[in-house]
């Protein structure tokens, strides 16, 4: 028979949470860790026209952005990602501004404003020099 008593290695307790996610057996007797602190992503300081925009509605559209970001400066350009197969939005956008200076008045006046029914995350977006370098 063995080390085991039914000759079967015991089986960790798998839990699946309400986001789908597994984990192992919970420390907390309840068997729930309790809420998940948000995660906000890192401000990036404004020194390209370039800015991002986090937390954007699935259903904000660029012409949607030109809009909002027309009230503050000058847009050339806005893009909102998308996935590729499906060409579904993936919550985020990056807005070209005409210059520096516009688009940190934007980050000043349209961070944390609600739109579409979410509050935006605009900041400076990352060059390919930062991205590279994490």
């Amino acid at each position: 028979m063995g080390f085991f008593s039914n000759g079967n290695p015991p089986i960790a307790k798998v839990e699946q949470r309400r986001n789908g996610s597994y984990s192992g057996s919970s420390s907390s007797p309840s068997g729930s860790s309790g809420p998940r602190p948000s995660r906000r992503p890192e401000s990036v300081e404004v020194t390209t026209p370039r800015l991002y925009v986090g937390n954007l509605s699935f259903e904000a559209t660029e012409s949607d952005l030109f809009e909002l970001f027309n009230g503050v400066g000058q847009v050339q350009n806005a893009e909102v990602v998308t996935y590729k197969h499906n060409q579904r939005s993936k919550g985020f956008a990056f807005v070209q501004m005409n210059t520096v200076e516009e688009a940190q008045r934007a980050v000043t006046e349209l961070h944390d404003k609600e739109f579409l029914g979410r509050k935006l995350l605009v900041s400076g977006a990352k060059s390919s020099e930062q991205t590279s370098a994490n």
